[in-house]
């Protein structure tokens, strides 16, 4: 019986890191060389969250004052965002635009998301000749418009835009905060994390809140049930009172 002669063990795979490279500014001068400018990137905050509004932003950045360190919000500490936030708007030509909870009820979601970032282009100073957008969806504007599915990461334009509206809908957030105590919106952003979820089963919904999103629909539910019962309970206690008397 001839046996094979046994294989060494292969060396595990260690851990690598993958490096990701940074938001490029290569496809806004490629425009720059057929003349083509202003050119703005356009990005929004907000799709996921339970309460408050959609903010969407259009950055048109200055080829020759781009700030260092830009990226994708999403990959970026708070205060380095808060960071570039401030060197952008000192910069780049910019607009801000938002979508309310009421329109997101009406519209959807999306709808509502591409009605504001098509806002925000038109409420820039100088209307653009092309416009870079993040995600699937090509925006209704007069002039060329690309869509690049996760171009926060890729073009700069988008980037900026990323920012501005992160931190726009963030400072927004923390002030709704104060006139709704007990949400903690300041922490949360008013996305459905656990602390958000316990708070609306007990508060109920605030005028701030998306109607028809699934959690909400849920809270209101439970919270309308729970006052009702309440309500009912009263009545009969005051009944038995006045019965007894």
């Amino acid at each position: 019986m001839i046996r094979e002669k046994s294989q060494p063990d292969s060396p595990k795979p260690r851990n690598r890191v993958i490096a990701v490279a940074p938001p490029s500014f290569r496809r806004e001068r490629a425009l720059i060389k057929r003349d083509v400018w202003p050119v703005a990137g356009c990005d929004e905050a907000g799709r996921g969250p339970l309460a408050g509004p959609v903010v969407a932003a259009a950055v048109v950045l200055d080829p020759k004052r781009i700030p260092k360190g830009m990226d994708d919000s999403k990959r970026l500490t708070a205060d380095k965002r808060e960071e570039l936030f401030e060197e952008i708007c000192a910069t780049a030509s910019f607009a801000v635009a938002f979508a309310s909870p009421a329109r997101i009820d009406r519209d959807n979601i999306l709808r509502a998301s591409l009605w504001a970032l098509a806002r925000a282009v038109h409420a820039l100073p100088q209307m653009p000749r092309h416009v870079f957008v993040d995600g699937r969806d090509r925006i209704e504007v007069p002039c060329e418009c690309d869509a690049v599915i996760g171009g926060d990461g890729l073009v700069l334009s988008i980037a900026a835009a990323s920012i501005i509206a992160k931190v726009s809908r963030d400072r927004l957030m923390c002030q709704l905060a104060q006139d709704c105590p007990g949400y903690g919106f300041d922490s949360h952003k008013g996305y459905g994390v656990p602390e958000h979820l316990d708070a609306l089963k007990r508060l109920g919904p605030t005028v701030h809140h998306r109607r028809f999103f699934a959690p909400v629909v849920a809270a209101r539910e439970q919270h309308e049930a729970r006052t009702m019962a309440g309500d009912l309970i009263r009545v009969e206690t005051q009944l038995t009172v006045e019965a007894s008397a």
